[in-house]
């Protein structure tokens, strides 16, 4: 895919790895449609990537929330004449272990609110998202990319149940969707990052920070540009379909 002109939607948009790719593929010209939950740092956001060099438009979209996403990729899709990406960032984390056992007994129990925050906004939206832009390709005939953000912890990660089985989740619609939607034209590829240095990872402990890196081969966090190359990678190969591409130093060998 030749990134000029075309139409990229990025949720999650204003922060971490979702601002990171816009700033990666503004030069490219591209038009980036943000999608987050923060007006004011989606305002924020758009300032940055015009700088970079591209246009942007902005949307306050709850992506756990199917009208409002059937909304909002229809009205990027009227806007701009087609849609030609997207990126599925967005999501949370409610870290807790399913129990918490002291002396033999359950003290604590993952709560199905957390278990049903992080379902609804990283696996839910996720395909509601992944739905909504395969639908707007589709009309359009143009043909296109869809890219989940999954994650290492895809594997199993202590304390995450909730996230590890929505993340596995994400990776496994990629491979399905890829399987599916090849006779329209529309590639679909996962990514599954390690440790990457976002705010929410820096903002941990330093005592865990160093815990987490001894036991990374490469010795240091990812960066999220090279998360964001990965995804300039995918868009611009039309032979890549149908992967989980694990970025993470290592850490799984």
């Amino acid at each position: 895919m030749v990134l000029d002109e075309k139409v990229v939607v990025i949720t999650g948009g204003a922060q971490g790895l979702g601002l990171a790719t816009a700033i990666r593929l503004a030069p490219k010209k591209a038009h980036i449609a943000l999608i987050d939950m923060n007006r004011h740092q989606l305002a924020e956001a758009k300032d940055v990537i015009e700088t970079a060099g591209t246009s942007v438009s902005t949307w306050v979209c709850d992506v756990s929330n199917e009208e409002a996403v059937d909304e909002v990729f229809t009205e990027i899709a009227k806007e701009n004449g087609r849609l030609d990406a997207v990126v599925n960032n967005a999501g949370i984390t409610r870290d807790a272990l399913l129990l918490k056992v002291k002396d033999g007994a359950v003290e604590k129990r993952m709560t199905l609110n957390d278990w049903q925050q992080v379902v609804n906004v990283n696996l839910t939206g996720t395909f509601l998202c992944g739905r909504a832009a395969a639908t707007e390709m589709v009309k359009a005939n143009n043909g296109g990319c869809i890219i989940n953000i999954s994650s290492v912890s895809r594997h199993g990660n202590m304390g995450q149940t909730n996230y590890t089985a929505a993340k596995a989740g994400v990776a496994a619609m990629a491979v399905t969707w890829a399987k599916e939607l090849a006779r329209q034209g529309i590639r679909c590829v996962a990514i599954a990052p390690g440790y990457i240095g976002t705010e929410m990872v820096l903002n941990m402990k330093p005592e865990a920070l160093e815990k987490i890196m001894a036991g990374i081969p490469a010795r240091r966090l990812g960066l999220p540009n090279e998360i964001a190359q990965t995804i300039e990678f995918i868009l611009e190969n039309d032979y890549i379909n149908g992967r989980v591409i694990e970025i993470d130093g290592g850490l799984r060998v």
